[in-house]
């Protein structure tokens, strides 16, 4: 199988000690946090709170340390003969750190920042780490992290390389992701149609179960996965 589309969510980051957002202990299952996740709206009506809620992400995952599975997905891309996209709906750049290459950050990233009003946006620690929401130095308007809030639009170059991979798969596997955000809840059924081998991993089935994954393998991701990625020819 010459080229691989590796899909991963917040459930490949539970074992480097960062919650998911879903489910059992999920951070939209906290009280203070919206049960349907940080929109738009919410931003331009508080973007305070929207700061302070992912800088406290931003300081957990720069504590946290990528795991076996992390690492298990850039030695496979690094030893894989053919080609490997790492697309991922975390904004916590494990990945990235874990020495993957080919990685496209579906939703952002928690390093960036970019502001309410205007195009200005960077990677800038002095703005990405200070305490207390930052304005743009071009226009003054409140920064913001550089990740997707819902309602939002993906980053248009991702997902036009999200699309280009999906093309030419040969085969397709989802890791540590519930399925059911979209439009990355879609990818397996475009990869389906093209003919690639689908591959479900993640701690419990999805729910609802869906047809377009020729298997299932449930389990922790830093446990499976490595073995999962073995099988491949």
């Amino acid at each position: 199988m010459r080229n691989v589309v590796v899909l991963t969510g917040a459930g490949i980051s539970v074992a480097s000690g960062l919650r998911p957002f879903r489910g059992p202990g999920g951070l939209w299952e906290d009280d203070a946090q919206p049960s349907s996740g940080w929109t738009r709206t919410d931003l331009d009506d508080d973007p305070e709170a929207i700061w302070s809620f992912f800088q406290q992400l931003r300081t957990q995952a720069e504590a946290a340390e990528p795991n076996a599975a992390h690492r298990a997905l850039a030695a496979f891309e690094q030893a894989h003969e053919g080609e490997v996209t790492l697309i991922t709906q975390n904004v916590d750049g494990l990945h990235v750190r874990a020495g993957s290459q080919n990685v496209l950050e579906l939703h952002g990233s928690l390093t960036s920042v970019k502001c309410t009003a205007c195009d200005f946006q960077a990677k800038d620690p002095s703005l990405v780490t200070a305490t207390a929401c930052p304005r743009c130095p071009r226009c003054g308007a409140p920064q913001r992290p550089g990740v997707v809030l819902f309602g939002e639009p993906l980053p248009a170059h991702e997902e036009h390389m999200c699309k280009r991979a999906l093309r030419d798969v040969d085969w397709f596997i989802a890791v540590g992701t519930s399925g059911t955000v979209s439009p990355a809840s879609n990818f397996v059924r475009s990869a389906k149609y093209v003919g690639a081998k689908t591959t479900y991993v993640n701690l419990t089935p999805m729910t609802p179960s869906n047809d377009a994954f020729d298997e299932v393998v449930l389990g922790k991701a830093e446990e499976v996965l490595a073995d999962v990625l073995s099988l491949t020819a």
